[in-house]
């Protein structure tokens, strides 16, 4: 079976939102055009308390891009966002959800981040995809969403270790680009997990493609 895996698609990160993504916005009616060649379709939500270790304002003189140390990883610092159960968390307008079979929250622990759909940071702590992911016979999982070099990426290597094919549907994904170039190198990444990247028009994803696609070979 194939699953679909729609990451983030948050108002936080679209544009005006407190962690906008520039052209987040633009990936929703892509979302809502995909979820119909799938049997199943989760989402995720950054869901953090306020009180994140990822936020910046919770670090005395501390700004949004800096790396710091929580609890012996590096972590990137952000604006608050995603903070649970307010309106920057919740999913965007227009998201079709009326498919989505499960959401699942990621980033509750305030001493540790979670890009990854699949485990916090430190991967100790699961979020129980992988294991609803088999218990579904789901052999092969589709990525789209927001970000393309933060939780789409790790979300994706998770899934290849975790031995399902793993495809990133890039026209659906938005990049943060911290630094120039992030985004390629996501891709670059990807590739040396034992991915192969391939190439289709970008109208087969009326048929459920993508344009750029990530696939484990092995």
């Amino acid at each position: 079976m194939k699953a679909l895996i729609l990451v983030d698609l948050q108002n936080d990160f679209l544009p005006g939102g407190a962690l906008a993504v520039s052209g987040g916005d633009e990936v929703i009616p892509i979302a809502n055009q995909v979820q119909k060649h799938f049997e199943l379709v989760v989402a995720t939500q950054d869901w953090h308390p306020a009180d994140h270790g990822s936020f910046a304002s919770n670090h005395e003189g501390r700004e949004p891009g800096q790396v710091i140390d929580l609890n012996g990883l590096d972590q990137v610092l952000w604006p608050v966002h995603c903070v649970e159960n307010t309106p920057g968390a919740a999913f965007v307008d227009g998201f079709d959800t009326s498919r989505v079979d499960r959401v699942f929250q990621k980033g509750t622990d305030p001493g540790i981040d979670s890009y990854s759909a699949f485990y916090d940071n430190d991967h100790k702590t699961s979020t129980g995809l992988a294991e609803y992911l088999r218990k579904k016979r789901v052999t092969d999982v589709y990525i789209m969403g927001l970000a393309t070099d933060y939780c789409v990426k790790y979300t994706a290597l998770d899934a290849l270790g975790e031995g399902f094919r793993t495809f990133v549907i890039e026209d659906g994904c938005r990049g943060v680009e911290l630094q120039p170039g992030d985004v390629d190198q996501t891709y670059a990444d990807v590739s040396l997990a034992r991915a192969e990247l391939e190439y289709n028009p970008a109208t087969e994803l009326e048929t459920g493609l993508a344009r750029f696609v990530v696939e484990r070979t092995s």
